[in-house]
Parts: C-alpha cells; structure tokens; sequence
C-alpha cells in the first residue's frame, strides 16, 4: 500500500520541536506537522531566518515557537533545552532532522570535527536533555534522521570526533550518519531496557533536492561543485517535500515499533516510504554501545 502525507492521523495535543526547519526536510516535516494538528517548535541556528520560516509555516497551523539552536556549540544546546524545559511540561516528539554535509575541516565550539560535532554530538546531547520533558509524555518518539552513505563506511572510533586520523568530507559525513543509526538503536536498546515508553526509530530521505548538497561546496568557496550539485539535483533528485515522507511515517506511523528504520522503496533512493534494514557496522550493538560511551564522555550528558 502507497503510504502519502494524507495517511497521517490527526496529531492534536501533541507537541513536536524538529531540528533544521528553516529549509529543505525540516521545513517539510514541520509543515506536515502544522497541517495535521500538532503543536510545533522549531529549532534553528539563525533566529531572523527561523522567525520569517515560523511566519510563513502559520498560514498550516498555528505560528511555530522558535527556539535558537546551534547544535554546533554544546552550550547552545544546553540553553536550548532549558528554554524548552521552562516554556513547556512535555514533549511528544523530537525529530533530529539538522545536519551538515561535506563541508571543508572546521571544528564544532568544542572542537569537535563538525559534522560528527553537528550531526551526531549536538543531537545525541539536546536528546539527552530533552529527555526529562520526553518521559512525561504518554507516548514519546524520537526520529533520528540518516542517510543512505552510512553504507559507505565500515565503522567509527573515539578519534574520528576530532579527525584524529585525517580528514575526508564524504568519508566524514558518511560516519556521521551511521553514528545517528548506532544512537538511534542504542536509545531504543537503553529505553527497553530501563522500560521506558519511548520509542527511537530512525529515517532517511533517500535523495532530496535541498540545500543541503551545495552548502558544503559553498562554504569551501567552490562555485563550480556548487553548481554541479544544483545541476544534478534538477536532473535526478526527488522534492524536498517528498524526501520528508519517511521521517514523517517514522514521526507519525502509530504502533511503529521502536528500532524501526524507514526508507524509501526504490533502491532506497526515491518512491513511498517503508522500513528498510541498516547497513551491518550500523547493526553492531557492541559499536553502538562504545559510540554511546564515547558521547557521554563528549557531551557531559547522558539519557539513560
């Protein structure tokens, strides 16, 4: 059965803060969210940009609140969940959609590589500091959004969070993805087991035209990869609003079971939404529990 954004139930009552909402997926998957009820939070690094974003996604819903996030800067994360902490009594639904893809070697506030720093770190620490408002909602969910290149790689350890053996873009993102599917399974493993009603599932978009494959060109100052990836976008890339469809079946879908990773139906790379298995380094609880280890150690936070 073809899964489309009609399917989602009526989401009322229910409180949601998407990460990255000013563009590209968590636009989408905030916009969808408006559409069908839920209260939304929007959480981005610029404050004038979020503002305008939280403008245009009222016309869906009722004006989203906007909470200022870099997850770039673990203080900033900090603050973040605090603002939440102090403006709300729960949350129903975190989706970890933010991230940053092949930018040039740049380090997070605390001199994380940045996109281990952004993609991973700064979610695994805002989810563990959200997790107080979480637990007192009746049926939490935590969506942690990945990437079909966390097949690219074969693992990750401790030194990566600081490219301590060197540092390749691609090879960068690609173990940044595969550390969201090891925290993914090892929060649905840690909220079992402490028997938690949390559930922790993960998505990816397959391929999405978004900004997100011409901002790491930018920031490097190359025009020609820019416009390269703007070309290849146009000729073979889904919509934005497409690509958000798993993570708002993963976000939405009741009685999705915790652990579950949705993709996409043609050779994961486009069509209807539907659960997929991970790569095997992404299956390896031993990997996921040393990577939460690892975090915990990084972040000075811990969720269970």
């Amino acid at each position: 059965m073809t899964w489309r954004t009609a399917d989602i139930p009526d989401l009322t009552g229910r409180r949601a803060l998407v990460t990255g909402a000013t563009s590209g997926l968590g636009y989408q998957t905030a916009l969808e969210l408006l559409k069908h009820g839920a209260e939304v939070l929007i959480a981005a690094r610029n404050p004038v940009k979020a503002a305008t974003v939280a403008d245009e996604l009222a016309a869906a819903g009722p004006r989203p609140e906007v909470v200022d996030l870099d997850l770039a800067d673990l203080d900033s994360v900090e603050k973040a969940a605090k603002t939440v902490a102090e403006n709300h009594d729960r949350l129903d639904l975190l989706v970890n959609n933010a991230d940053v893809m092949a930018t040039p070697y740049l380090a997070t506030a605390q001199g994380f590589e940045l996109q281990l720093g952004t993609n991973h770190l700064g979610h695994f620490a805002l989810t563990a500091r959200l997790m107080p408002l979480l637990e007192k909602a009746p049926e939490p969910r935590v969506v942690t959004v990945s990437s079909f290149m966390h097949k690219t790689v074969r693992g990750l350890d401790q030194g990566d969070f600081r490219a301590a053996k060197g540092y390749r873009k691609w090879e960068a993102y690609s173990k940044s993805k595969l550390a969201n599917l090891l925290f993914m399974a090892e929060l649905d493993r840690r909220a079992k087991a402490a028997r938690s009603p949390l559930v922790s599932v993960g998505a990816h978009p397959g391929y999405a035209s978004t900004h997100l494959q011409t901002h790491g060109p930018e920031l490097a100052g190359n025009a020609f990869e820019a416009r390269m990836w703007g070309g290849i976008n146009r000729l073979v890339a889904q919509s934005a609003a497409a690509g958000a469809w798993p993570s708002l079946y993963a976000a939405t879908l009741p009685a999705l079971p915790s652990g579950s990773y949705v993709g996409r139906g043609f050779f994961e790379f486009r069509g209807a939404p539907k659960i997929v298995r991970p790569a095997g380094p992404a299956r390896d609880p031993e990997l996921a529990r040393r990577l939460w280890a690892w975090s915990v150690e990084a972040t000075g936070v811990d969720a269970f």
